[in-house]
């Protein structure tokens, strides 16, 4: 079993609580409320990498081969049921619920629905690498998600005419819009995409270029693509907060940027050269606010007793506006430590995470090393 790179997972911040609490309220079904020409069957998916959730079981699928983001209703609203206990060696479950040769299956990605605590995996398989949709339920169960009788859309990314999109590094569910962010082929190839709700068929929304100074290597970056991200609602005004490569942290702002424009990111965060951030969420804890990044040392590992590790950092740093506090005077993790300077912090819980997603305040899901295999289970947030 092969891992392939967990593009990051998602992340529904205060937006989204406001917007499932309504859902709630009104009783209403996920492709109701944010689907618009919903198609009730048929949905085959030609490839999947990232996952993230919105409200009342809202499902969001990156479908690279097709440059598209596939929105299905899984009608897995709950309760809310954490998992039971460790599931050991998921990649063997996942083989053997797809009846697939072990060696052919990847896990591309994971997701957490909060609506159920169900966890979700993109998987590719067989040597014509088919895409599919695994679930494990509470009770460490796999079963597979029959896709061809959801309700669905599928949503070709805004892209212009002289571009082409070659990369969908991550996705996440952001109140009255769905972000997206990867690469096309022109000089700006680091993209931002928001599609605005409901959902459809058609090509809709916006594409923004992003650039971002890179802390490590001093200098300005327009091919870099955002690895992960989480959106923030900020002040009344809408942020995509994304990780790169090399370990910049930056938000880019995305109400008042016109499609086919350019966008300069605010670098906040350093957290160290040679490090692929691979999940990034925020949680909240004692009225304070922290971002969670676990990332992958590609480089030789200066600490701990995985290439595969994870920092919490002060939400107050991605806030800053200040330009002695921002880009080439951004605040620099010390790589020689376990914490500094005060408010980043490395978590002993995220050493050996393959793949993270929070369940909530309180906890998280982890995929994680153990030997030669990967188990599933609840983490604490400190």
């Amino acid at each position: 079993m092969k891992i392939l790179r967990p593009l990051a997972v998602a992340t529904v911040i205060l937006a989204m609580v406001l917007v499932a609490n309504t859902a709630a309220a009104a009783g209403k079904s996920a492709s109701e409320q944010f689907l618009k020409d919903a198609e009730k069957s048929g949905l085959v998916l030609g490839s999947a990498s990232s996952l993230a959730f919105g409200p009342d079981g809202l499902l969001l699928v990156a479908e690279p081969r097709t440059g598209s983001i596939v929105a299905i209703d899984t009608s897995d609203t709950g309760p809310l049921k954490r998992l039971a206990k460790r599931v050991d060696n998921v990649p063997a479950l996942v083989a053997a619920t797809l009846k697939a040769d072990a060696a052919s299956v990847q896990i591309v990605d994971m997701a957490v629905n909060p609506a159920s605590g169900r966890v979700y995996f993109s998987i590719t398989h067989g040597a014509a690498k088919s895409a599919a949709i695994i679930v494990i339920n509470p009770e460490g169960k796999a079963s597979v998600l029959d896709t061809a009788q959801l309700a669905h859309v599928r949503v070709p990314l805004p892209a212009k005419q002289t571009g082409s999109i070659r990369n969908i590094s991550d996705l996440a569910f952001a109140g009255d819009r769905v972000l997206v962010t990867g690469q096309s082929n022109e000089e700006f190839s680091s993209k931002i995409f928001t599609l605005p709700l409901p959902l459809t068929h058609q090509q809709s929304g916006k594409v923004i270029g992003a650039e971002t100074f890179h802390i490590a290597h001093g200098k300005w970056e327009t091919k870099a693509p955002i690895q992960s991200f989480f959106p923030l609602v900020e002040g009344g005004k809408h942020y995509v907060v994304g990780a790169f490569a090399c370990t910049p942290i930056a938000k880019f702002p995305v109400d008042e940027i016109a499609t086919g424009q350019n966008v300069r990111g605010t670098s906040v965060v350093e957290l160290g050269g040679g490090n692929r951030p691979l999940d990034l969420f925020t949680y909240q804890r004692d009225g304070k606010r922290w971002v969670v990044a676990n990332t992958l040392r590609f480089q030789k590992n200066l600490f701990g007793p995985s290439k595969y590790w994870g920092v919490r950092v002060s939400l107050d740093y991605v806030l800053r506006s200040d330009a002695a506090q921002i880009n080439e005077k951004a605040a620099r993790r010390n790589t020689a430590t376990k914490s500094g300077p005060e408010g980043i912090e490395i978590l002993d819980a995220l050493f050996g995470a393959v793949q993270v997603d929070k369940l909530s305040d309180t906890e998280m899901v982890v995929l994680r090393e153990n030997g030669d295999r990967l188990d599933l289970e609840v983490a604490p947030l400190p």
